[in-house]
């Protein structure tokens, strides 16, 4: 049994969801006994904060209803004050909810600023308690899904980092784990690999990977950006060329394959390799051999091929400007690298990387970061992060200093009192940042758990 810290000991995995009442009035205990089993929920009840915390110790909870005042002759909450604290001080992701009189509100709203989960007062809507009972059961449930998928996820990633030469990519993004892990596997064979994604994702770092965990690690990595080279040299550059070749050429030079031999030849921005190119590429990948430019002599060389592109390569094929069997022959296995924006995750990560251990990020700048779209991708990042740290005045980096937009979740359409709501999409990035949990999306929000379930119903939006 996986025991999450901070918790009671309990096993989540069977039984119903349990409620323990802490009340010192036998009525108000049984009738939540009562209630809580027409909804399927078991319900432990306590006559007093002692025996409520020895409870806690043997028994599996997902929530606590406490009372507020369990002396009769006083009347201040200081009891249940005191046995909120020490259950937070114990259980510090336990849930739980107060029951007040009048006379205890204002304690009782200090406890919710402390972090209590909720309060209702005496006597109490049983449909009103039944719905926050339920919301915080599945809230906990969901919390404790993230945690163990957390878990696993570190454990993943460590032994991904232990078992391979990563070359220092920052990442902690589940999408980016994937690539990197299939980067790995696919490495071991000696195959070529296309690597497809948008400019500025890290394409050319996922080549590094599949080199430094090949049989080839210790070869050389060749690296040529199709995009860069003149349609009339590029045959040169692949191949190299002899003396008197072309115009120019005052003596022999070495091509990329020739350079990679024994190692891997990376082949950035494929899609921009002329047609001539590309059918001498093709035939020097089926055969190993090639010929330099102004020369007969013909050359062998053993070199692992991993290409590149931003390019959608199928549609390239229809229009006539990219060759079919040369993408099958670069194809053989493809990884896709997503945009930086489908992976969240990795953006602050990054962002410290970039930033260097001098500066640190104010919450809000941080804010913006996530909620920036990154049309350039990781280095685009780069750039606002190293501006950032030469323009900021101070050890914090600052909205001001990104040089973006300050995040503003909360911004959307109006209400019917005029104020504003989030949006679709302000919600759905919230979620997506909170893991699915709901109360950590409203509070990023600004709003209530209730008001963000309602705003959900409204627009449609499932949780992820």
């Amino acid at each position: 049994m996986m025991t999450v810290p901070g918790m009671p000991r309990q096993c989540y995995a069977c039984g119903m969801p349990t409620v323990l009442i802490i009340d010192d009035n036998a009525a108000v205990s049984v009738a939540l006994e009562v209630l809580f089993s027409l909804h399927d929920i078991e319900a432990l009840c306590a006559a007093s904060p002692e025996a409520g915390l020895a409870m806690l110790e043997q028994h599996a909870v997902d929530l606590v209803i406490q009372d507020m005042n369990f002396t009769a002759d006083t009347t201040s909450g200081e009891e249940g004050t005191a046995l909120f604290g020490a259950i937070r001080d114990r259980y510090p992701d336990l849930p739980v909810i107060l029951l007040t009189a009048w006379t205890h509100l204002n304690a009782a709203v200090d406890l919710i600023k402390a972090g209590a989960a909720d309060y209702l007062a005496k006597p109490w809507d049983d449909h009103k308690l039944i719905a926050t009972v339920n919301n915080l059961i599945e809230l906990g449930q969901a919390k404790r899904a993230l945690q163990q998928r957390v878990q696993v996820e570190m454990r993943q990633r460590r032994e991904l980092e232990r078992g391979h030469d990563l070359r220092g990519m920052v990442f902690q993004d589940p999408a980016t784990e994937r690539v990197i892990h299939l980067a790995c596997q696919v490495a071991r064979a000696d195959v070529p690999v296309l690597i497809s994604g948008p400019n500025g994702t890290g394409k050319e770092r996922i080549a590094e990977i599949i080199q430094a965990n090949s049989s080839v690690r210790n070869g050389p990595f060749v690296v040529l950006n199709c995009g860069a080279i003149p349609s009339e040299l590029i045959e040169a550059e692949l191949f190299g060329a002899d003396a008197g070749a072309y115009t120019g050429a005052s003596k022999a030079r070495e091509g990329k394959f020739e350079a990679a031999d024994g190692g891997t030849l990376f082949l950035d921005e494929i899609g921009n390799l002329p047609l001539a190119g590309q059918m001498k590429l093709l035939r020097v990948l089926e055969t190993g051999r090639f010929e330099r430019l102004g020369s007969n002599r013909e050359r062998q060389v053993k070199v692992r091929v991993v290409s590149a592109t931003n390019a959608d390569l199928p549609a390239m094929i229809k229009a006539g400007t990219f060759r079919e069997d040369l993408f099958y022959r670069l194809n053989v296995i493809e990884l896709r690298l997503p945009p930086l924006a489908a992976r969240p995750m990795d953006i602050l990560p990054l962002a410290m990387h970039f930033l260097g251990p001098e500066k640190q990020l104010h919450p809000d700048a941080q804010a913006a970061l996530l909620a920036h779209p990154w049309p350039g991708n990781v280095r685009e990042l780069k750039n606002v992060m190293m501006r950032a740290g030469l323009l900021a005045t101070g050890d914090a980096i600052k909205v001001a200093d990104l040089g973006l937009p300050a995040a503003m979740p909360g911004n959307g359409s109006s209400s019917d009192d005029g104020s504003r709501e989030p949006d679709r999409d302000a919600i759905s990035l919230a979620l997506s940042r909170a893991g699915g949990v709901v109360a950590q999306a409203a509070a990023e929000l600004g709003l209530s758990r209730q008001a963000l379930y309602r705003r959900m119903e409204r627009l449609g939006i499932v949780r992820p």
